[in-house]
């Protein structure tokens, strides 16, 4: 239990300190741009998929389950398309070199 708790406060503080730098790699009046904010999708989106395939899937089998690694697949997918995202920016140059740099710090 207490394993349990330690390792939800230090996710809680990790998302917290993630929001912090994308927030911060927007807002300062040194970036002043606010397309990177469209990562906040990915962080939305990246647990769907694995909710819905275990309301889905019976967890009563032990064996491999493709509902769930088609989920986890997925779920992969956005997590790397977040990191992409701000790249594609930078690259495009929509945002600058340095702020790319915050909210890969950020993710």
């Amino acid at each position: 239990m207490r394993l349990v708790i330690s390792s939800l406060i230090s996710l809680s503080f990790g998302g917290a300190v993630g929001l912090m730098f994308l927030m911060l790699g927007c807002a300062l009046p040194v970036y002043d741009k606010y397309w990177p904010l469209f990562l906040l999708f990915f962080y939305i989106l990246s647990p769907i998929p694995y909710c819905i395939s275990r309301r889905v899937v019976d967890d009563t089998d032990s064996a491999s389950n493709a509902c769930k690694e088609l989920a986890i697949f997925l779920t992969t997918g956005i997590v790397i398309s977040a990191f992409g995202l701000p790249i594609i920016f930078a690259r495009a140059e929509v945002v600058s070199h340095w702020s790319l740099l915050v909210y890969c710090m950020g993710i």
